[in-house]
């Protein structure tokens, strides 16, 4: 009987909060209100006055579009009351249309389809191996979101796993937004698929709650992960909504909601009880500073980072890392070697691999993920969505620029500077050496939000010792910096030791240059900008990036309102296979094209 009234709650409030504000997803709610009911009451152990209760249930939403129903489902655990509940979608409330953390029991942003049920993946990938939490995921997806390839990804590397800790509900409802679904009502080749990646699937009917109820308490404690794939209504309990096509994302009228309650026997709302957690405290990882290595020698960004990666994990216990099957390219293997328990291999699914680290950070874990930089371009939205999520991951792209070589224009990201700048928040760092990727890594695990190292391929000498200090925002003047100074070269990682021989060789003719290592490119250093600036008037930029989004825009962008002489050099053509210098130059962004673009501002 319980069950049967919370449903029955569950969408009247749906109604009441999508008429309320004119606009949302209730037809979408409808269909999942009997499964999120018997969930609720009978088998979701949560503790919704400490939402940060370390054993607390996961309830992730990947159709985030069903918003109205997640409101319900805190209104009816005593979350919200019926003010809040009906200030949904009104500019300043908590209640948006999609869920974010904003609210304390939304662990993530699932507005874009497909992303939910990945990040779920890594929070129960974390809970198994790691913390061996006693907590159980469980995630509600859409059926018209399970034709995203993300969806297939999540389903392999879940089963592979084997995180028997992990629920996937399926609403069937039959029809998307514009129409049926791919597979419409056919869950024998939902559970078919399902299986085919190593999971446990239950097909039911979705509005019959005791076959509900006996397909979810079969999940917790299962050998494998559990699907249920539910077959229901749109709009279900609502007659004018029920199975019609055209409901999708509108909200009804006044005198439809009228209706729509009417129907459902709706009375006031209230609270259900829901089962607490197990007194469970989780562990306490070690916390020091890293012994971060030194180097003396010519060394590649990319190996320095998995170096002082393993030398992270060895002083902090809640660092993992994520690859996606080229640790032994980016160097996270050296991570690996030394702590294998907290190393997840992705394999080439560079969207998981974001999305398991977002999950992995709910969890208060400190998550690496590293790949090629060109490849994160197929992660982006889950990198995007990272930000809207409010999310702490720190991402690392190697093989960045011309410079890779003889691999060619597919390998070599020329535009991850732009991507990566334009996130909400964001932090870009480009080291040059060794040294200083040591430091700039350790100070990227306790950076906040979404931050990005771009780090190179091929070995480049110290600049730095290995007691010089950076700090995110910074800059390094490695040559001038005096009242000479005629001009001022603005560079970061492969390019900044093309910057230095310009330098040399120009001061050789009498030409004093200033060159700044603007290591961080997002937030940039402002002030050594317009200093460099004032005293010189000529400002010269080089990268090896596109021009449009890169450093150079990041100085023009810090420069605005500054008088100012400017010169650009990037990658200006698409790019072919040969020797790092012969393509740095032909790009025009080698020393000899530096010293030249000085020359002509002088």
């Amino acid at each position: 009987m319980t069950y049967r009234v919370l449903a029955r709650q569950l969408r009247a409030d749906s109604i009441r909060a999508s008429a309320a504000a004119g606009s949302g997803h209730p037809s979408s709610s409808l269909s999942a209100a009997d499964v999120l009911a018997v969930l609720l009451a009978g088998h979701l152990r949560y503790d919704f006055t400490r939402p940060d209760h370390g054993a607390n249930d996961h309830l992730i939403f990947s159709k985030g579009h069903a918003s109205p129903l997640v409101y319900a489902v805190f209104r009816a655990a005593g979350a919200i009351d019926d003010a809040e509940l009906l200030r949904f979608r009104k500019l300043g409330s908590r209640l948006e249309g999609h869920p974010t953390p904003i609210l304390p029991w939304v662990d993530v942003a699932t507005g874009s389809l497909g992303q939910g049920f990945p990040i779920a993946v890594g929070v129960a990938w974390a809970g198994q191996r790691v913390l061996k939490a006693p907590f159980h995921v469980w995630t509600v997806l859409g059926d018209s979101e399970t034709a995203e390839g993300s969806v297939w990804e999540a389903f392999d590397r879940a089963g592979h796993e084997r995180l028997a800790n992990l629920t996937a509900i399926i609403d069937v409802n039959r029809l998307g937004q514009r129409g049926p679904t791919q597979l419409q009502w056919d869950t024998d080749a939902y559970a078919e698929r399902v299986e085919a990646f190593g999971w446990d699937a239950v097909v039911v009917d979705g509005h019959d709650l005791e076959e509900i109820d006996e397909a979810l308490g079969r999940c917790r404690g299962s050998e494998r992960p559990t699907a249920i794939v539910a077959k229901t209504r749109k709009g279900r309990g609502v007659s004018f909504m029920e199975d019609r096509d055209g409901w999708h994302g509108k909200a009804p009228k006044p005198e439809e909601a009228e209706k729509a309650l009417a129907e459902l026997e709706a009375g006031p709302s209230r609270t259900f009880e829901v089962a607490r957690p197990p007194a469970w405290d989780p562990p306490r990882p070690a916390h020091r500073t890293a012994a971060l290595p030194a180097y003396s020698g010519a060394l590649a960004t990319r190996k320095a980072y998995g170096e002082a990666l393993a030398a992270l994990g060895s002083a902090r216990a809640d660092v993992v890392v994520l690859d996606a099957e080229v640790s032994n390219s980016t160097h996270s293997e050296d991570f690996k070697k030394e702590h294998p328990e907290r190393f997840f291999e992705t394999y080439i699914a560079e969207q998981q691999m974001v999305a398991a680290a977002v999950g992995m950070q709910v969890v208060g874990l400190v998550p690496f993920a590293s790949t090629f930089a060109a490849f994160l371009t197929r992660a982006y939205d889950f990198i995007r969505m990272a930000a809207v999520s409010r999310a702490d991951i720190r991402l690392s792209g190697s093989h960045a620029g011309v410079s890779i070589g003889e691999d060619g224009p597919s390998q070599m990201a020329l535009e991850d500077l732009a991507m990566m700048r334009a996130v909400h928040g964001s932090t870009v760092l480009y080291p040059c050496d060794a040294n200083q990727t040591a430091k700039l890594v350790a100070l990227m695990a306790d950076q906040k939000g979404i931050s990005y190292i771009r780090t190179t391929r091929e070995k480049t000498p110290p600049v730095y010792g290995a007691d010089e200090r950076f700090e995110v925002g910074g800059s390094k003047v490695v040559r001038g910096g005096g009242p000479e100074d005629r001009a001022a070269v603005v560079a970061a990682g492969i390019t900044l030791h093309e910057a230095v021989k310009a330098a040399d060789e120009l001061a050789k003719a009498g030409v004093t240059v200033r060159v700044i290592d603007a290591y961080s490119v997002k937030p940039i250093d402002r002030a050594a900008l317009a200093a460099a600036a004032k005293a010189t008037g000529r400002i010269v930029v080089v990268e090896d990036h596109w021009p449009e989004g890169g450093l150079g825009d990041a100085v023009l962008a810090a420069l605005a309102g500054e008088a100012v002489r400017f010169r650009h050099l990037a990658v200006r053509e698409m790019p072919a296979s040969g020797k790092p210098a012969e393509l740095l130059e032909a790009a025009g962004i080698s020393a000899n094209h530096i010293a030249a673009a000085v020359r002509a501002l002088l």
